[in-house]
């Protein structure tokens, strides 16, 4: 079995997965525009040039998202992306470049299970959690 996250967006997934490529590296193997679909029934309206489906790609995870149609947008709440990285530069890295734009919710710091851990929602509404359990 494998899990991936799938996030919506407001607009913005081909910005945030360019942005997202560039912070985790990786390679972005799919970026389906709406209009280059088949037509939805309904009555939905979608931007023919936003983004329905796209995938990004890098060893061992897979990050999807899409500009969800705006009758089913809602702000992300109960859960958070979890990134677990090997060491500390690594994490204060990831967690400068997450937060800058967005809020951070829990500081970067040591906990009792970690040598630091912290919580952010990006500045398109993902919600983060950085976790970095060995020292580096």
């Amino acid at each position: 079995m494998h899990m991936n996250a799938y996030l919506m967006f407001d607009g913005d997934c081909e910005t945030a997965m360019t942005f997202y490529a560039e912070c985790f590296g990786g390679r972005i193997e799919a970026m389906e525009r709406y209009g280059n679909g088949p037509q939805c029934d309904g009555e939905m309206s979608l931007d023919p040039e936003k983004i329905m489906h796209a995938r990004l790609v890098a060893d061992g995870w897979m990050l999807m998202g899409s500009d969800c149609p705006p009758a089913y947008m809602k702000t992300p709440q109960g859960f958070s992306v979890a990134v677990h990285v090997e060491d500390i530069e690594e994490a204060e890295r990831l967690f400068s470049v997450l937060s800058a734009g967005g809020q951070v919710e829990m500081p970067l710091q040591q906990t009792h299970w970690a040598i630091r851990f912290g919580m952010l929602v990006d500045r398109f509404g993902t919600p983060w959690m950085i976790n970095c359990e060995a020292a580096g």
